[in-house]
């Protein structure tokens, strides 16, 4: 009876939450309680499934919360704004250095986790100078995508803090052994750009000498000019008067919000801060509780102007906070009533006895086309804590099944995944067809997770097979 009502619910759940018939709280709430009540457990049984599985996923909630606080404020106060400035300067009129700025660019406004944001920030700077230079701009999707997926992994981001929320296992001891993998794929998403950089420059034989339209960093408008779909070379004007191609100008949308006063000590603020979730001296939600505390004393003093910020960024928080706590009743539920073990057991005596020890190899080399399939919730709620179960069965560590996931899985392949919403902004903004940025990107993306994978396998964090 648990087997098979651990599998309907499992089922069900994965329907609705690929199907977008409903949102992820309804599903993963309504569907595990309906399924206790329809056991036979009674309501304080499933009340006590409930609390446990919120009490679980408490902590990671509250660092996700408070990191988009904090990486907020630091926005608004101008922490990054140098950083956009100094890539822009750099890019030039050249193709390479265009696009080793645009990942580079990416994983710099990914450092707060949010896709949308760096979505939003990187497209509409770097547009301009790939339609000035008849750049593809299926490029510019790739090396954003890139370059956003793979600071992914930080713990702040969605899938490392799902990952923590169905394994139970703190977001920073998934992350601080995978850094140095992680800075592996950093330098492979800049060679990868580099490679494209120069085919980009090849393909266009000459340097343009259209001046482009100065963009708002930050805003959604699409930038005029280049092609719509696959970027092809579209007619570049000429102008005698200018030698070059400039980079566009850069405005903030807040400028009252700045704080250039306080840039070093706010930059000091989120070197410490980071360098206390590797240490792993404080909690990390304690962390990023504290650091937001100074933030917002000493760059925005006052209740009122405290308030604003928060409330700026409040609704991300919220939105992401309500998934977790959804999914920790869903997990509650599974794994307090036995569920999740029934399947597991079933599952370990079906799989081929071969395959057991070698899953964290086989999640890793999936992980990214995996993102096709399963959006960050149906994966890390419904299919990761049963591949856990199974993996146990075969001595593999619930650890290295969540490791293995994190280095593509809705992190490099978020990008590529119809199930995000932040995947529909990227090519929107960009002006290419889904099909041509997944066709594209999908190979790039998956060698990316491929070389995370890997370099975590050769470290010793990851096993590839358990003896």
């Amino acid at each position: 009876m648990l087997t098979v009502m651990g599998f309907a619910t499992i089922a069900v759940v994965l329907a609705l939450l690929l199907s977008n018939r409903v949102g992820a709280v309804v599903a993963l709430i309504g569907v595990p309680v309906t399924a206790a009540f329809l056991m036979g457990f009674g309501p304080g049984e499933v009340a006590a499934f409930v609390g446990a599985g919120i009490g679980g996923v408490a902590a990671t909630t509250a660092m996700f919360v408070f990191a988009i606080l904090f990486f907020g404020v630091m926005r608004d106060a101008g922490l990054f704004d140098p950083i956009v400035r100094r890539v822009l300067r750099f890019a030039g009129n050249n193709p390479v250095t265009i696009a080793v700025a645009t990942v580079v660019l990416a994983m710099a406004a990914h450092l707060d986790g949010a896709g949308a944001t760096t979505f939003l920030i990187t497209v509409p700077a770097m547009l301009p100078l790939y339609d000035a230079l008849g750049m593809r701009r299926l490029i510019l999707a790739a090396l954003t995508g890139l370059g956003a997926g793979v600071m992914n992994i930080v713990p702040w981001g969605g899938p490392t803090a799902r990952a923590a929320t169905a394994t139970g296992i703190p977001a920073n001891d998934l992350w601080a052994p995978l850094i140095p993998a992680q800075i592996i794929g950093m330098v492979t998403c800049v060679a990868i750009a580099y490679y494209l950089g120069v085919r980009e420059r090849n393909r266009i034989g000459a340097t343009p000498d259209r001046e482009p339209t100065p963009s708002r960093v930050g805003g959604g408008d699409h930038a005029p000019g280049g092609s719509d779909v696959e970027g092809s070379d579209a007619p570049r004007e000429h102008d005698s008067d200018q030698g070059s191609v400039r980079p566009p100008a850069y405005e903030s949308e807040n400028p009252h919000l700045l704080r250039p006063r306080l840039y070093w000590f706010n930059a000091l603020l989120t070197l410490a801060t980071v360098g206390m979730l590797i240490s792993g001296v404080l909690p990390p939600e304690l962390v990023f509780m504290l650091a937001l505390v100074i933030a917002l004393v000493l760059n925005y003093p006052g209740m009122k102007e405290q308030t604003d910020r928060i409330d700026a960024h409040a609704k991300g928080a919220i939105l992401m906070a309500s998934t977790l706590l959804s999914a920790g009743v869903f997990l509650g539920v599974m794994e307090e009533s036995g569920m999740i073990q029934a399947m597991a057991e079933s599952m370990t005596g079906v799989m081929p006895s071969f395959l057991g020890p070698g899953l964290p190899l086989l999640i890793g080399v999936l992980a990214v086309p995996m993102s096709l399939i399963f959006g960050p919730d149906a994966y890390y709620f419904a299919v990761m804590p049963v591949l856990a179960a199974v993996g146990e069965g075969f001595g593999v560590e619930p650890l290295h099944v969540a490791q293995a996931s994190i280095t593509g899985q809705e992190t490099v392949g978020f990008p590529i995944s119809p199930m995000t919403g932040s995947f529909y902004l990227l090519v929107g903004l960009c002006g290419v067809s889904i099909g041509s940025h997944i066709r594209f990107l999908l190979p790039w993306a998956w060698l990316v997770g491929l070389v995370v994978f890997g370099a975590g396998a050769a470290m010793g964090v990851i096993p590839l097979w358990v003896s």
